[in-house]
């Protein structure tokens, strides 16, 4: 098995993003704040799949759906998966979601909850005075909007069309640093704004959510490409997003601590975010996935190593790596502080690398995938034997 390594700086290649289509394009910059957002690399991760041929296509751990819009947005057919209930609803809203078949009635929600009465209640009270990531204002809106989407009993996807309306909404109003461990001492300037809800950039066309265990996912479809972004080290998302989890589910949980966190963070686990368990649980990913080829987003500060990873895809067959530096997310780079606002510590490093690794049993596949990021000369000047 060979692998080929070359490295992509930002804005290099032929990577840019006149080649997502320019209505896919423009979800880069709605969607919630997120950490470990592809936003700067999709573009190139949908040169990649295309490149192997596109068909039917999973994206694994979905996130915010980015990647999976893209791809529909691309003409593939995409299943996006994700076990959490916020994400899971974002993949319904922009992978699922036919637009041709919901944009009407979902148009006809959102003017009536722009008409709702503010109506304050466990989102303010738990948000918005225990802790304080929205303006009273606003949690007030969120409040009496969430209990009207609930009362109204809507056809699944135009539900979670505006479920996604109504989040992505919270978060252009939010008062962080983009993550829900804590919020700003100070106001934010945009959690003066009124929240204000907007129609999601929803596509046409037909596609598929799944709210599975990552492993159960790729055991239960068979497609051309699986797209992987798994968690890579302790950080985990039901902890980052928590407030999302609450939104969607309206299940007014139990709550701890200052950030107001769900009582199941500490009961919800995953083994990618273990040291111990993520070499185990990769390991059961890469074999299990009925795929032709597999796509795999890491980065250089997760538990797995380059080396370790690229090893264990070996197993599947060619492997490819690309390596991107990217600018850490903003927590990161401003730093800790104490409870007093206080700066504790120093920054380490503003950067790190995000790995696209491509591995196949074909190699004109992966050659074609590797031309398709801009590579000019990846051959045997830089390959490596692992499993002579």
């Amino acid at each position: 098995m060979v692998l080929h390594e070359h490295c992509i700086c930002n804005g290099g290649g032929r990577t840019a993003g006149s080649r997502l289509p320019s209505r896919a394009r423009r979800i880069q910059d709605v969607l919630i704040k997120y950490l470990g957002s592809k936003r700067l690399l999709v573009p190139r991760i949908v040169s990649v799949v295309s490149a192997l041929g596109g068909g039917r296509v999973m994206d694994v751990f979905s996130g915010t759906s980015r990647v999976g819009h893209a791809l529909k947005g691309a003409g593939m057919q995409v299943i996006a998966n994700d076990q959490l209930s916020y994400a899971a609803t974002l993949a319904r809203c922009y992978v699922q979601a036919d637009a041709d078949k919901v944009r009407t009635q979902v148009e006809q929600v959102l003017a009536e909850l722009r008409s709702v009465t503010p109506a304050p209640g466990y989102f303010t009270e738990t948000f918005c005075e225990k802790a304080r990531f929205f303006h009273p204002r606003n949690g007030a809106l969120v409040d009496a909007m969430r209990d009207r989407i609930a009362a109204l009993e809507l056809p699944g996807d135009v539900e979670a069309v505006c479920l996604v309306s109504l989040m992505e909404a919270a978060d252009r109003v939010d008062s962080t640093t983009g993550v829900q461990m804590a919020y700003l001492k100070q106001w934010a300037a945009r959690a003066h704004n009124e929240l204000a809800l907007r129609t999601p950039d929803i596509l046409p066309g037909d596609g598929e959510a799944l709210q599975l265990d990552a492993l159960d996912a790729v055991q239960a479809r068979e497609v051309d490409v699986a797209y992987m972004d798994p968690p890579y080290n302790q950080h985990r998302y039901l902890g980052n997003y928590h407030i999302w989890e609450t939104l969607i589910r309206w299940d007014a949980p139990e709550t701890y601590g200052v950030a107001q966190k769900r009582v199941d963070c500490r009961e919800r686990h995953t083994p990618f975010n273990s040291k111990k368990q993520i070499h185990e649980a990769l390991r059961a990913l890469v074999h299990g996935a009925r795929a032709r080829h597999l796509v795999v987003s890491f980065s250089n500060e997760g538990f797995v190593t380059r080396e370790e990873l690229t090893a264990l895809l070996a197993e599947r067959g060619h492997v490819g790596v690309v390596a991107t530096p990217m600018k850490r997310y903003v927590g990161a780079q401003i730093g800790q502080h104490n409870p007093r606002g206080e700066r504790v510590g120093k920054v380490s490093h503003l950067h790190n690398k995000e790995y696209l690794f491509i591995a196949t049993r074909e190699r004109a596949a992966l050659d074609a995938a590797l031309d398709a990021l801009g590579a000019e000369e990846y051959g045997d000047s830089v390959n490596v034997q692992l499993h002579p």
